[in-house]
């Protein structure tokens, strides 16, 4: 049997691919995929995998992780896809240490040790840096957690970790697993083509352009802050989504995701696949049929009709 482990990352649609597959388990199941997604593995796969209290929670999660997956063996489980994205690590954690996913390697090698080497396949989706820390911003303060200072976002901004990192860090983690990298700008509401790509499924009908658990805009965050007891006023005036870095420090960070982007383009060093969207058709060498008369000369015959 097959591990395929869809990681997230958080706020890139994997509550709308969640939320897409259990509503499939009974087509995935009569081609031989089991699903585990986070209301299981967080209650009953996972639990004390990364923590030592009470003493020996890994050494016991390892062993219900062993448990669980003979289990789904026996029960004819071809493939088995879990879904959850704290498999990488949380926000709250990301923030603490002013980066992105400082501890994925230690906890992705623990997951793919304890699945005993049945890890065949990661799929990752990654976005761009600003606006994923803005949305992990509005998650994390929608929830009750600390609203980080000027301060806070300064330190994301000059850190100099990206998802190359990430991804680099992971596949040393599980090597010899296949990594694919789905961006989220290309792939965001496309649950059935994330789940093509993890299972090679690809499900009849036309694709669901769902996108659940969006962020709050700044006016719906501030009326949860006050239902809270929170300080409204610690967001910033204004409307639409939260943006905490100044200009300077998005630029900085968009930066930094075109660079992720290139090398992935360029084949990553051999450790991951950027997945392609087939539904955009990249130019040809030649003109289509029937548009070799249009052109420079066309156009200012055009100009020439209409003035």
């Amino acid at each position: 049997m097959d591990v395929i482990l869809h990681l997230g990352a958080h706020r890139t649609g994997t509550t709308t691919f969640q939320h897409f597959v259990r509503g499939h388990t009974r087509t995935l199941e009569e081609n031989g995929i089991g699903f585990w997604g986070p209301g299981r593995t967080r209650k009953s796969v996972f639990p004390g995998m990364f923590h030592n209290i009470p003493p020996r929670a890994p050494q016991r999660a390892d062993g219900r992780v062993r448990l669980l997956t003979a289990k789904a063996e026996a029960r004819g489980i071809a493939k088995l896809l879990v879904s959850d994205e704290n498999m990488l690590g949380s926000c709250t954690y990301g923030f603490r240490h002013a980066t992105l996913y400082p501890a994925v390697g230690e906890r992705m090698a623990r997951i793919a040790a304890a699945f005993g080497g049945r890890v065949s396949r990661v799929v990752l989706s990654i976005r761009a840096q600003d606006l994923w820390w803005a949305s992990a911003s509005a998650l994390t303060a929608a929830r009750g957690h600390k609203i980080h200072d000027a301060a806070k976002y300064a330190r994301i901004a000059q850190n100099t970790r990206s998802w190359r990192d990430v991804i680099t860090d992971l596949a040393r983690a599980v090597p010899g697993a296949d990594i694919r990298i789905m961006p989220f700008e290309t792939f965001a509401g496309r649950p059935e083509r994330m789940l093509q790509e993890a299972v090679d499924l690809r499900l009849p009908g036309k694709p669901q352009m769902l996108w659940l658990n969006r962020s709050l805009p700044l006016n719906d965050l501030r009326g949860v802050l006050a239902d809270q007891g929170s300080d409204p006023t610690l967001l910033p005036r204004g409307q639409g989504r939260w943006q905490p870095f100044t200009t300077a420090q998005a630029a900085a960070l968009r930066e930094h995701y075109s660079d992720d982007l290139h090398w992935l383009t360029a084949g990553a060093d051999g450790l991951a696949t950027l997945t392609e969207d087939e539904i955009r058709k990249r130019a040809g060498p030649s003109l289509p049929p029937a548009q070799e008369t249009k052109g420079h000369e066309h156009d200012q015959r055009q100009v020439a009709r209409f003035s």
